[in-house]
C-alpha cells in the first residue's frame, strides 16, 4: 500500500518523529477482536466454547467483555456461536465510547448514528434497564442494524429512521446520547487498505460540516446534566477537535469531561492549520494505531451543564 503525499504531510505535522511508526502500524492487519454478548451467554461459558475450538483468547484491557482472538477461522462470522448472537465481531477501539460511561442510571439513551449496531448492542448489554433509541438515516442501514439487534437478543431498543442532524426537531430528550458519525476513516486503514485510495482532504472538509450538525443535534437532544459521547475512527482534527470546538463555542453549557480508561491515549490537539481551538479539547482522547495496536480513534465526553 502506498500512502498519498498530502496524507503523509498532515501526519508529519501531527506526529513528528513518530510518523514512520504510525505508517508502519497503519500497514499491518488488525488483530481480530470480539465482544461477548452477555445478553445471551455469560463470559466464562462463551470463552470455554471458543477455547474448545482451539481459539486463543486475550482480554481487551478497557472492556470486560472484549477479547482478542487468535487461531480463529478467517470468516469469524460463520460460526454457530456468532449466528446465535453469543459474540459480536467488533474492533477493540470501537468498544471505548460505551466504556467511558459508568454503569449508573440512564433512563433514556439515544444512538444517533447506530448502524450496523456495534455500539447499540454494547449499550443494550450494559444498560439493560434503559430504553434505547437506535437511529440511522437509510433503509439499507436500518436493515443491517435491525438484523444485528435481533441476533443479539436486544429487546429494550426502538429503531428509528431520521436524518441525524434533524433528530432534535422531534423534541425528544435523552439522558445519554452517542454520536458516532460517518468519517474519513483514517484510523481504519489497517482494516481496509482501500480507504487510502479514497482518502482526500476534500472529503475531510465535507464530513466535518455534517459532523458539526450531528453533534449539535445530539447535544440539543440531551436533558439537563445529560452526557454526550462523540467518537470517530479518524484522526483528522477537522473531524474531531474542530467539531468539539464548534459545539463549545456555540453552547456555554457544554463542558468536556476527562476520560479514565486502561488505555494509552493522547490529549486532543489545541491548534491546527492556524486555527486555535478551545483549550477544553485537550480533555478529549486521541488514540493512534501504534499506541495500543488498534485502529486510530477519537473520543470526547461532553456534559450538558
Amino acid at each position: 500500500m502506498k500512502f498519498k503525499e498530502d496524507f503523509i504531510a498532515r501526519f508529519k505535522i501531527l506526529l513528528g518523529n513518530e510518523l514512520e511508526e504510525f505508517l508502519e502500524y497503519s500497514k499491518r492487519f488488525l488483530r481480530t477482536s470480539i465482544r461477548i454478548n452477555t445478553l445471551k451467554i455469560n463470559i466464562d461459558e462463551c470463552k470455554r466454547r471458543l477455547i474448545d475450538k482451539g481459539w486463543r483468547i486475550e482480554q481487551v484491557p478497557w472492556c470486560e467483555s472484549g477479547f482478542y482472538v487468535y487461531n480463529a477461522p478467517s470468516d469469524i462470522g460463520n460460526t454457530i456461536e456468532h449466528c446465535l448472537g453469543y459474540y459480536y465481531v467488533q474492533e477493540a477501539a470501537s468498544m471505548i465510547p460505551v466504556e467511558t460511561i459508568d454503569e449508573c442510571e440512564y433512563v433514556k439513551i439515544l444512538d444517533l448514528c447506530a448502524s450496523p449496531g456495534s455500539k447499540t448492542t454494547q449499550i443494550a448489554q450494559k444498560f439493560r434497564e434503559s430504553v434505547i433509541v437506535a437511529n440511522d438515516v437509510r433503509i439499507d442501514r436500518i436493515k443491517i442494524l435491525s438484523s444485528n439487534l435481533q441476533r443479539c437478543g436486544v429487546i429494550n431498543t426502538i429503531v428509528t429512521m431520521e436524518k441525524g442532524e434533524r433528530f432534535h426537531e422531534h423534541g425528544i430528550k435523552f439522558d445519554l446520547v452517542f454520536v458516532d458519525p460517518s468519517c474519513s476513516s483514517e484510523g481504519a486503514i489497517r482494516k481496509n487498505f482501500k480507504i487510502m485510495e479514497m482518502w482526500n482532504v476534500f472529503s475531510i472538509k465535507k464530513f466535518s460540516k455534517l459532523q458539526k450538525k450531528l453533534i449539535e443535534s445530539g447535544f440539543n437532544c440531551l436533558n439537563k446534566n445529560g452526557t454526550l459521547v462523540y467518537s470517530t475512527c479518524t484522526l483528522a482534527p477537522e473531524e474531531n477537535e474542530e467539531v468539539v470546538d464548534y459545539l463549545l463555542n456555540r453552547y456555554e453549557n457544554a463542558s468536556v469531561e476527562r476520560i479514565n480508561l486502561k488505555i494509552k491515549s493522547r490529549p486532543g490537539i489545541e491548534e491546527w492549520e492556524n486555527k486555535k481551538y478551545n483549550d477544553e479539547v485537550k480533555k478529549c482522547m486521541r488514540i493512534y494505531p501504534q499506541d495500543n495496536d488498534t485502529e486510530g480513534f477519537f473520543v470526547a465526553k461532553i456534559k450538558k451543564l
